[in-house]
Formats: structure tokens, C-alpha cells, sequence
């Protein structure tokens, strides 16, 4: 079962530098995530989902080829190369709709009103994790600050998650 995390973050910049940060871990295989999103305002006030993966594009790449193999298998019995061509587009677009459909992850309707919540600059990052060794991930995130939101863990976990990222960072508590 996936956990999701939700960190408020003082600009985009920072949501985008904790996002880098989840990826590293992810290579490391500290933390499998599902999906991880940045959500923030534009300068016109419009909330914006920075979202790992675009669901239409990869979509219609995936419909366009199995479009593409398909019309290439007709054509032996037909002998025209335009099948091919027109089964890829067809797959394209109708992998492309499909995609602009779905919503995989993070429900989107969710992500957006928090983010119409957020105050003008400031920036939450969404993370659906799978598994994660979690004191390693906290150590990591202990060098960021932030606000947890929300998170699906229990009281304890959050608390620990809040220990971690609600504090000043560790260079600027020796500093001061």
C-alpha cells in the first residue's frame, strides 16, 4: 500500500531541489516511489501540476506503436504501406485521449485544491511512495525545510517526518 507525503515548500525552487532529492534516493533504492508531483501558482495565480510523468504524451507514444506494429501486420495480407501509417496515427490519438483521461497517482482534483491554497510563490511537493527505508529517507530530508501538509502515515511516522523537516535546516542551527 502507498503512502502519500505532502510538504509545503517557501518557493518552487526548494519544492523542485526536495523532488532531485527523492530521485537520488530513489537510485540509491532508499524509496520506490509511484508518482511525485510539484504544485504551484503561476504569476497569473493559476495552479500548475509539475508532475513527473506526462500521461498523454506516453500514451499516445504507446498507442502509436502498438497502432504502428498492427498496421504493419495488416499490411502483409493488403500490401498497402498507408495502413501502417494511418493504424500509428490512429493508435497516437487514441492513446493520447485515453491519457488526457486517466489520472494515475495522486488524484489531481486534490493536488489543485490544496495548490489554489498556497500562498503566492510557495510551492508543496506531492510524493506517493511505495516502500521506504524511512530513517535513511528522514536523514535525507532533514537538510530541507519545510510544512508537512498531509501525509497517509501513522501519528508517530508523521511526527517523525514533521521532526525532521519543520526545523531549520542543520547548517543554519550551527550557525546560529
Amino acid at each position: 500500500m502507498s503512502t502519500l507525503i505532502a510538504i509545503m515548500f517557501d518557493s518552487y525552487s526548494d519544492a523542485q531541489h526536495v523532488r532531485l532529492e527523492f530521485s537520488q534516493m530513489e537510485r540509491e533504492h532508499l524509496v520506490d516511489l509511484e508518482d511525485i508531483v510539484v504544485v504551484h501558482r503561476d504569476p497569473k495565480g493559476h495552479v500548475k501540476l509539475d508532475q513527473n510523468i506526462n500521461l498523454t504524451t506516453a500514451s499516445a507514444a504507446t498507442g502509436g506503436f502498438w497502432g504502428v506494429l498492427i498496421g504493419t501486420l495488416l499490411t502483409i495480407p493488403f500490401g498497402s504501406a498507408v495502413v501502417p501509417l494511418a493504424a500509428g496515427l490512429f493508435g497516437a490519438g487514441i492513446g493520447a485521449i485515453g491519457g488526457k483521461l486517466g489520472d494515475y497517482g495522486i488524484n489531481d482534483e486534490m493536488m489543485k485544491d490544496v495548490g489554489s491554497g498556497l500562498e503566492q510563490g510557495k510551492a508543496a511537493l506531492f510524493v506517493l511512495v511505495r516502500h521506504a527505508t524511512l530513517d535513511k529517507v528522514l536523514e535525507h530530508l532533514g537538510r530541507f525545510e519545510g510544512k508537512v501538509l498531509q501525509t497517509s502515515f501513522s501519528n508517530d511516522l508523521e511526527q517523525q517526518l514533521r521532526d525532521a523537516i519543520e526545523r531549520p535546516p542543520k547548517a543554519q542551527q550551527s550557525a546560529s
